[in-house]
């Protein structure tokens, strides 16, 4: 079964946009490339509000993902949980395609098996969870609402290296920030398999200003869309590798 790479975007946020393009067109857009977007609401003092909570929801409803809403002391584990889903749910989407090309049904997918076939297949799942390549490319919101989460934020993705790199698949990783210091978007962190270079890179961070949502998404599918020409241009025997996975 040829997977790909499964290609995430993980935002983390605290608000509602309010600067350049939808971000919830932007995350359909995604989708279309095979890119899925999830979404992590932070919130502190059980507050978010309602346009909050639409967007969030609405942004990963459109991109194909995962979202969820939880306290900042919570946020290390739903990272976790959040990322570990979307590649579920990504991967079943595969095999449900290739269920129906195998047996001829449209509406053929693993809910509709028989139990014990059932288990069989999402062992198969669950195998490919472990060994599928993945590219997680970050957005975190640094609006002047995210000063205090920032400390969090930085445990939470370190938590998420330990737990992704215990898999036997590669893993790459990518961090960029919105707003930046002179742009809407900024890159923080180049393609790396080590995402504890995040331990420097907090320390740069800086908050405050608008929050661009919508151009920081359209900023990462342009991110994607370099990695893969350039990767084109050096070998084209390496299609495969980046073949969409959605």
């Amino acid at each position: 079964m040829k997977t790909g790479t499964l290609k995430q975007i993980l935002l983390i946020t605290d608000g509602c946009s309010n600067q350049g393009e939808d971000p919830i067109a932007m995350a359909a857009l995604a989708k279309e490339q095979g890119i899925s977007v999830n979404v992590i609401g932070v919130m502190e003092n059980d507050v978010i509000d309602d346009q909050g909570l639409k967007e969030i929801e609405g942004i990963a409803m459109s991109g194909g993902g995962v979202s969820q809403v939880v306290y900042a002391k919570q946020l290390s584990q739903t990272v976790q949980m959040v990322t570990r889903k979307a590649m579920t749910q990504t991967l079943q989407g595969v095999v449900n395609r290739e269920l129906t090309q195998i047996l001829g049904n449209k509406q053929t997918t693993i809910e509709d098996l028989p139990p014990d076939q059932r288990g069989e297949v999402m062992e198969v799942v669950d195998e490919l969870g472990e060994t599928v390549e993945v590219e997680v490319l970050i957005l975190i919101d640094t609006s002047a609402s995210m000063k205090h989460k920032l400390p969090t934020v930085k445990e939470a993705l370190f938590d998420l290296s330990l737990s992704l790199n215990a898999r036997s698949g590669q893993n790459r990783f990518s961090l960029f920030v919105f707003p930046g210091k002179k742009n809407d978007v900024e890159k923080m962190l180049d393609w790396t398999p080590k995402l504890e270079s995040l331990t420097s890179i907090f320390s740069k961070l800086s908050t405050g200003g608008i929050t661009p949502t919508g151009p920081a998404i359209r900023e990462a599918l342009t991110y994607f869309n370099k990695k893969r020409s350039l990767r084109n241009l050096l070998s084209r025997d390496d299609d495969e590798f980046y073949e969409e996975s959605i």
